[in-house]
């Protein structure tokens, strides 16, 4: 039985996009499947809840429908601390204390110029830190981060791979991304963390996402791994772009499907317009 989700984030109001991976990913459940809705609300910053009623309003408008409860990751920390917990005991956590400023200065005092599929690479400075360094820190109460030792961890786990549905097997390469940031103290949990422990608890077997997401992918098979959970299949779809030939977002402002509905077009007009058979 392929269960499969759509997880957006309460920051704003869904556009043609939205509906497109929404619709994937239910098409793939329509079998004797299961398709779940999940908001991915870590973001107390942006996430409103008038952007969660409306992701139900015009989800429903568009045909889909879900078992309830709705899964939220803002109360799932637990969940996300015991995943924590499991990469400390294995010792590929640990506290970065640096600040932007300071991780741009050592990069440039550095010379390092290598950047990853999430920017520029974090050079490393406080996993050098030693124990007695860290304690110092935490007892000033510094804000940090929780970043994964990248080696370690790879080490860890040897040669890793996932199946995508566009692209066969693909052999993991995570090490590209560097140190990443697994955990901060203000916010304790993060987009790679919560997103893998969330697939394996509800038992997702099939995850449908955009194309954008593909080398987050790398990432999320290697927390697979350290973590013992299980490895969906995977569906990165093509993006749907704007005029201008960028994709659709919520911060360029793409055309809501909200918008859509007061304009008095149909679902099946949107249906349409997006060519789900592509």
């Amino acid at each position: 039985m392929v269960i499969s989700r759509f997880a957006p984030s309460p920051t704003g109001f869904l556009h043609l996009g939205h509906a497109y991976s929404a619709l994937t990913a239910y098409a793939t459940t329509q079998e004797g499947g299961r398709f779940l809705l999940r908001l991915e609300d870590i973001d107390g910053g942006r996430c409103r809840e008038s952007f969660v009623q409306a992701i139900f309003e015009d989800l429903h408008w568009l045909g889909l429908r879900w078992p309830k409860p709705v899964r939220r990751q803002s109360e799932q920390m637990t969940d996300y601390a015991h995943a924590l917990d499991i990469l400390t005991d294995k010792g590929v956590l640990y506290p970065c204390f640096c600040t932007r400023s300071e991780m741009a200065a050592e990069r440039a005092r550095l010379g390092q110029v290598q950047r990853g599929p999430d920017g520029p690479l974090y050079p490393g400075s406080c996993r050098q830190l030693t124990p007695r360094q860290k304690e110092a820190f935490l007892h000033q109460q510094k804000p940090f981060a929780l970043r994964l030792d990248m080696e370690q961890a790879v080490a860890r786990v040897g040669r890793l791979s996932w199946f995508d549905r566009l692209q066969g097997e693909v052999v993991a390469t995570p090490e590209r991304f560097g140190d990443v940031v697994l955990a901060r103290k203000e916010t304790p949990t993060s987009y790679h963390l919560s997103v893998t422990v969330d697939d394996h608890l509800q038992e997702i077997n099939q995850v449908v996402r955009g194309q954008d997401l593909f080398q987050a992918t790398h990432i999320h098979r290697l927390l697979q791994a350290l973590l013992g959970l299980n490895t969906p299949q995977y569906h990165h779809h093509r993006l749907l772009l704007d005029t201008s030939g960028q994709k659709l977002a919520k911060s360029n402002r793409s055309l809501s499907i909200r918008s859509l509905r007061q304009q008095g077009v149909t679902p099946e007009e949107v249906r349409q317009q997006i060519n789900l058979s592509r």
